[in-house]
């Protein structure tokens, strides 16, 4: 309790604001993108982007791991539930992200479908425990949740647990980073970088950055987390000098979770994926190994995974992509609001439409 009232310390909170004002240099721009869900949240929850200068825009990016999961993968869980008579478990989510025909899994459970929330992988033991039928557990998540994942797919290997199945959706973070360094109309600075996901990656997750002659700084959730590295984007930016800076030492470490890395290697393998208003990047998602292919439901079930567009009008890929604001879609508010949403920026608990609909437009 004592660390989290030091991070939110109101004059540790106003040195930093006032450093940062004096950093700043007021004949420039400084353009800086969090790719972390969480650190949107926290960014519009405590109000930061309002006491910042003009001239520092807070850009969000990519980093929530249901709203970049392709409308063609949310659809695949319709199909899914159309056809077989299984238990289909998820994270909570993913309960209101609607398919292409505007259903979402809400109105499918109060329909008959046996659909279970879950907080951990784990969970989907238990369940299969209790049911005489198919479970399936939906795999979403940047590298932060993989090894929840592996370790789900590891105690059904190890016990030889029967009619457990995956849909992988899971995304990687260095290709994405990639794209986004790519994308002269961003023009970022600077990366808030996620601190859940490099605590399992390390640092060199950010070496592309830093050779861009791009800043970056690994970033806690607090204000005052958030605002350290603001201000050291700031200062790498001004003085030309670009380098990993490490703002989270207190979990994360320069190296990378080598159990954990170990882990997701021995059951998944790099493939192809489609990202919501972004299209196929080579190699930025997961696949089950070959050895392991009698886990996939996609395989077992005999599903066709398809490219599907976005629901018309919803422009969340936009918005993951940087390239708007939230309210700058003209759902937003209107007929795309939290209790029915269009899109999944809108649904979940680290979605941009989401964190400025509660926090910063209709506050």
């Amino acid at each position: 309790m004592q660390m989290v009232t030091k991070f939110r310390d109101k004059n540790t909170v106003k040195s930093l604001l006032s450093k940062i004002q004096s950093e700043a240099r007021s004949n420039r721009q400084y353009r800086i993108m969090e790719v972390c869900g969480t650190h949107t949240m926290s960014i519009s929850r405590f109000g930061i982007r309002s006491l910042l200068p003009d001239n520092i825009k807070l850009i969000s990016g990519p980093g929530c791991p249901v709203c970049v999961t392709s409308q063609g993968e949310i659809d695949l869980i319709f199909e899914l539930l159309q056809k077989e008579d299984v238990v289909l478990a998820v994270y909570g989510d993913l309960m209101k992200v609607p398919g292409s025909a505007g259903e979402n899994l809400i109105e499918l459970k109060s329909s008959g479908k046996d659909i279970r929330v879950i907080l951990s992988p784990l969970d989907v033991i238990k369940i299969k425990e209790s049911v005489n039928k198919p479970v399936v557990f939906v795999s979403i998540g940047f590298e932060t949740t993989t090894p929840a994942s592996a370790g789900l797919a590891h105690k059904i290997v190890c016990n030889d647990i029967k009619d457990i199945y995956f849909l992988v959706f899971n995304k990687t973070m260095p290709e994405i980073i990639k794209v986004l360094l790519k994308d002269k109309e961003l023009n970022i600075d600077g990366f808030l970088c996620p601190g859940h996901v490099t605590a399992i990656t390390g640092e060199k997750l950010y070496l592309p950055i830093v050779d861009n002659k791009k800043a970056a700084s690994i970033a806690g959730f607090e204000p005052v987390d958030i605002l350290y590295s603001i201000l050291e984007i700031i200062n790498q930016v001004n003085r030309g000098k670009f380098y990993i800076a490490n703002s989270y030492s207190r979990v994360v470490r320069a190296e990378e979770n080598k159990i954990a890395r170990s882990l997701i290697e021995e059951y998944f393998e790099p493939a192809d994926s489609y990202w919501r208003g972004i299209g196929v990047i080579e190699k930025s998602g997961l696949k089950l190994k070959k050895e392991y292919e009698h886990l996939d439901a996609v395989k077992k079930f005999n599903l066709k995974p398809r490219y599907v567009d976005e629901i018309a009008g919803c422009r969340c890929g936009d918005v993951l992509k940087g390239k708007i604001l939230p309210n700058e879609c003209k759902m937003f508010g209107g007929k795309c609001k939290p209790d029915n949403p269009v899109g999944p920026c809108m649904v979940s608990g680290e979605g941009a439409c989401a964190a400025y609909y509660k926090y910063e437009i209709f506050q």
